[in-house]
């Protein structure tokens, strides 16, 4: 069950880049363009927010079964002196939140918006620092060993 979880994990990072890549471009061309807010745009920032919210719970349920976390949680001590134990126990999930959290309330934000041009541009702000904290996880997860690209 872990590798399945760990894989599903792994491949949802790249429909997350997508959708968020989707969503920061819809946005820019919006603010951009100076064009109207349309359903294509609001889809965007919708898909991006659920990969983001399948990612987190999939990262919750290896939190529970991960035999490297189990280590982690069994002594938080020496785990926060171990920067790999530490980057997998708190570093990766908080700066995941932290992404998560943006994507929200960017897309609090663009509904509650009352012009297309501000739909437009909370979207660009919101979405493109949520994005930016989700290249940067994929970039320290790479660094870390994880691989471009999960393998059963």
């Amino acid at each position: 069950m872990y590798t399945t979880v760990l894989f599903l994990h792994s491949i949802l990072r790249w429909a997350i880049v997508l959708a968020g890549l989707w969503a920061v471009l819809r946005a820019f061309k919006g603010v951009s363009g100076k064009t109207p807010f349309t359903p294509a745009d609001n889809k965007a920032g919708l898909f991006y927010m659920i990969f983001l919210d399948l990612q987190l719970l999939f990262g919750l349920i290896l939190y529970g079964i991960s035999p490297l976390l189990k280590s982690a949680m069994a002594d938080m001590g020496a785990a926060m002196k171990n920067p790999e134990l530490r980057f997998w126990a708190v570093e990766h999930f908080a700066l995941a939140l932290v992404a998560i959290v943006l994507a929200h309330i960017g897309r609090s934000k663009v509904k509650k918006a009352t012009t297309d041009a501000a739909k437009h541009k909370k979207g660009l702000v919101l979405f493109g620092l949520s994005f930016l904290f989700v290249i940067l996880q994929v970039v320290m997860v790479v660094s870390k060993g994880r691989g471009w690209f999960p393998t059963l």
